[in-house]
């Protein structure tokens, strides 16, 4: 007796409409080996206003499903028609969203609209980032305020973690391009002061520049490349692992918990490196006028003490805190707005080194024109 042949059930949709609503019932069995329904082919040439795609009898499905409920997300997004998609399971929905995070960039131009509509939707998205900056600075002084308020409840172990991270273990690369521009100063220096006579004068010119400009300035942005990046890239993981969202849920303020420590450690450790930038740019520089200039390092070193006096000190001092504190919330706040992917991990990382590198050349700006005022 011949056995019976068993057919695989077929991948079925059908469409009706109720009122406003066209209804995509989903039935039989899902496969990326068989042919998917195409949507367009589906519409046959129907313009819904709401579409809502309903749950029926699948026997089985994979990716296959996942794909044809995305078209139609597409489409409805498209033609700006409300897609409801309540009625399907929770981990379909939750595959959708990877989908369209992975699918979807943050911001597209469309080529189809007047120049109005897209200077109007350019601005929109920057009132909307502005205001996301500055609802992140008004939670940082707050979590500040607390902080000095209750300074027995800050987590003062790891912001002394944080500073190693941040200060010691950035000393040798703090070493090497402190002393290298040192160098490079000196020389430069020499060349001109040569041509009047003046080589002790440049011990004034590596001096000031290294105390009230380079040490700060070159500072900032190692640890801008290094620090800020690395809070980008931390905040980010955590929140693609649903970490922070874990400490939301238990009622810690994630600025509390993660942001304050690392913002406290740069605004600490930046004044040290600085000054210690300082000292190496100035050894540079002997190092050069001994070798080219003849210049002994005594002479050198009482003529450096005769061009900087304290408000110099306390002007590169006063840089390098603000930079501190601008390079950490840079990384921080691109690592809490990071996307739930590895590559919207690596996108933030990115943005906060080129966040923080901004914030730091137009703060020094700001810094020239408000101690040329006061005429420090």
């Amino acid at each position: 007796m011949p056995e019976p042949i068993i057919t695989p059930p077929e991948t079925r949709v059908q469409l009706r409409t109720e009122g406003e609503w066209l209804l995509v019932e989903l039935q039989g069995a899902w496969r990326i080996t068989e042919t998917r329904p195409s949507w367009m082919e589906l519409l046959a040439g129907r313009d819904p206003v709401r579409v809502k795609l309903v749950w029926g009898r699948l026997d089985d499905w994979d990716s296959a499903l996942l794909l044809f409920v995305f078209e139609v997300r597409q489409w409805c997004r498209t033609k700006n028609v409300h897609c409801d998609l309540s009625d399907l399971p929770d981990a379909l929905q939750k595959l959708l969203r990877q989908l369209v995070v992975v699918n979807e960039t943050r911001f597209t131009v469309d080529r189809s609209r007047d120049f109005l509509s897209m200077v109007g939707l350019a601005a929109q998205d920057v009132w909307g980032k502005t205001k996301e900056i500055a609802t992140f600075v008004g939670e940082c002084v707050i979590s500040a305020t607390a902080l000095l308020k209750k300074p027995h409840k800050f987590r003062w172990r790891d912001c002394v973690d944080e500073m190693q991270q941040c200060g010691a273990m950035a000393l040798p690369i703090v070493s090497l391009i402190s002393l290298l521009v040192g160098i490079i100063m000196a020389y430069q220096s020499a060349v001109l002061m040569r041509q009047f006579g003046a080589d002790i004068y440049v011990a004034d010119a590596v001096g000031l520049v290294m105390v009230r400009e380079m040490g700060a300035m070159m500072t900032a942005i190692i640890l801008a490349g290094r620090t800020g990046a690395a809070f980008a890239a931390t905040l980010g993981n955590m929140k693609a692992g649903e970490e922070i969202d874990a400490l939301q849920t238990l009622g810690i303020r994630p600025v509390d918990f993660l942001v304050m420590p690392r913002l406290v450690a740069l605004a600490v450790m930046m004044p040290l490196l600085a000054l210690y930038a300082n000292g190496l740019g100035i050894l540079g520089g002997m190092a050069v006028s001994l070798g080219l200039l003849d210049i002994p390092p005594t002479a050198y070193w009482v003529e450096t003490q005769t061009a900087i006096d304290l408000s110099d000190i306390l002007t590169g001092l006063i840089k390098a805190s603000a930079f501190g504190v601008l390079v950490g919330l840079a990384g921080c706040h691109r690592g809490l707005r990071a996307e739930r992917s590895a590559a919207g991990v690596g996108r933030a990382t990115t943005s906060a080194v080129v966040m923080g590198l901004l914030l730091i050349i137009v703060s020094d700006a700001l810094f020239a024109v408000i101690f040329n005022v006061f005429g420090w």
